[in-house]
């Protein structure tokens, strides 16, 4: 380090002399413009990077909001792992190219996915049903004004069902669902929700945007048979309102088996025969009751989990066989039920001795008759009576303890 005054003057680059004085000058200026050249370089690209992440943050959330479930915190921080301008660009293209892919994924798929939703239990398809009765609930609200004809208001709202068609499976459900859709002061929508058993985690919210709108006064009907037999479903119906009705459409659970073997049957090549399902040993008789088709039926057993939640008078029991035989008086006892007025009647119906089915009739007559899907009244398999005889013996003990509960007889007890 310099030790003199000759010495420091040197070090400063100023020296005696010969301008001295200006040199000095000329040379600080130099280093001051030198020196605010690179605090303005230094704020430049500060500031290029403060906007280099400004730019990229929206896009990656609301990609990762969508792609990943909203779970932003835990993708957030691998944006920290990109270090340079270039890096963060090729960050920023990836996350909207996947926000624009899954959007158009979403709005692909969701048509495919009404239609698997319809399908799940019934093996129904929405095409399959007559237009003006299968949309009707899609359509804005009506109201019976005083001259008897119908008037649409904008005063609807979408509510959580009042009632739940639960089950059963190949039981009659997609039929009461359609001849209850008659009467003026119901609503329901068109697929399968399976909210509750599925889609529980998508929240209350989603679940009442699925159900149509409906007018003050109108009640709201949801149908998906798999729950009766979930076991989780008891308690999250209890949760959203204790006060649900349900009702419960009940087969013999011998033929219920055979024609949930033939809709299967129908959409799988090379299965074993419903004997072979249904029976494990032919010596001894022993019944599979690990198989779907057989479980299901064991009644008494799935109500029993209900009856933890719900009191008997929320229930409603209507017999599958009656809604073929006399549809006008099972209907009658659901209207009861549901504390509607009796609108739905024998004027409604007319047996399709083709199919085996009643059908129903439009208002005052008009057009043609609506009837099931194809897929209702297919020609069950011949079963050999010995295992018929045997599931039939197998099922009495369950039967009795439902007709206990009960206090209905359903005639196959």
């Amino acid at each position: 380090m310099p030790e003199s005054r000759d010495q420091w003057t040197q070090f400063d680059g100023c020296r005696e002399g010969m301008n001295s004085r200006y040199r000095c000058t000329k040379f600080r200026r130099k280093v001051y413009i030198l020196f605010v050249m690179l605090c303005g370089c230094l704020c430049f690209v500060l500031y290029s990077f403060a906007f280099t992440c400004c730019a990229v943050t929206p896009a990656f959330s609301r990609s990762a909001r969508l792609d990943y479930g909203g779970n932003v915190d835990a993708i957030y921080d691998d944006r920290l792992l990109y270090k340079d301008a270039h890096q963060q660009q090729n960050l920023r293209t990836k996350r909207e190219t996947t926000l624009e892919n899954s959007l158009h994924y979403r709005r692909q798929r969701r048509p495919q996915d009404i239609n698997e939703m319809y399908s799940s239990e019934d093996g129904e398809n929405p095409s399959q049903y007559d237009d003006d009765v299968r949309q009707a609930d899609d359509k804005p609200a009506k109201s019976q004004g005083a001259t008897g004809m119908l008037k649409t208001t904008k005063n609807a709202t979408k509510k959580l069902p009042n009632a739940i068609i639960i089950g059963v499976k190949k039981g009659g459900t997609r039929a009461l669902l359609e001849f209850i859709r008659l009467h003026p002061d119901v609503r329901a929508p068109g697929p399968e929700t399976h909210f509750f058993d599925r889609h529980y985690n998508r929240g209350l919210e989603w679940y009442r945007n699925q159900m149509p709108p409906t007018l003050e006064g109108q009640i709201t009907i949801e149908k998906t048979p798999s729950y009766f037999i979930t076991r989780d479903v008891p308690r999250r119906i209890y949760n959203m309102s204790k006060d649900t009705k349900i009702i419960i459409v009940l087969r013999d659970p011998v033929t219920r088996a055979i024609s949930d073997y033939t809709q299967t049957a129908s959409k799988r090549t090379g299965m074993k025969s419903f004997e072979q399902l249904a029976i494990l040993d032919n010596a001894t008789g022993l019944v599979d009751t690990s198989w779907g088709a057989i479980r299901i039926g064991v009644y008494a057993k799935h109500l029993e989990k209900w009856l933890k939640y719900f009191p008997l008078s929320q229930f409603c029991f209507v017999s599958g066989e009656h809604l073929i035989s006399d549809p006008a008086a099972e209907m009658a006892k659901v209207q009861d039920f549901l504390r509607l007025k009796k609108v739905i009647t024998d004027k409604h119906f007319f047996f399709n001795v083709t199919k085996g089915f009643p059908c129903l009739k439009k208002p005052e007559g008009s057009g043609n008759p609506h009837c099931l899907g194809k897929t209702k009244g297919r020609t069950h398999p011949k079963v050999d009576p010995k295992v018929l005889r045997r599931l039939k013996s197998f099922y009495r003990p369950f039967n009795a303890k439902l007709q206990q509960i009960t206090n209905q007889d359903f005639g196959w007890a």
